[in-house]
């Protein structure tokens, strides 16, 4: 893929080693390729965790919007985290 845009980038020692390392292996043709691979996998895990924080912001919503109605559940919080390993237990044939 031919570089649309040029940027410069400073490594530490070790990071600079490590990549030219990479090349010499023959995993990589060149540092930039080591490097857009690097920010490809970052970006993979940045989006993964806005969406994990979307979907724990939604439960939350959601959890609020029961406890406004009145919507609890019966008995204490270690009544609750019993049922919820009993659950775990049943759905996965234990």
């Amino acid at each position: 893929m031919p570089a649309q845009h040029s940027k410069n980038i400073a490594l530490t020692d070790q990071l600079e080693s490590w990549v030219d390392g990479l090349v010499a292996s023959g995993e990589y043709k060149s540092a930039s390729e080591v490097v857009r691979d690097g920010l490809r996998l970052l970006k993979e895990r940045r989006d993964r965790n806005a969406a994990e924080l979307a979907e724990i912001r939604d439960r939350i919503r959601k959890g609020a919007g029961q406890a406004d109605r009145g919507e609890f559940a019966e008995g204490t919080g270690e009544d609750a985290v019993r049922r919820a390993f009993e659950t775990g237990l049943k759905s996965a044939g234990v």
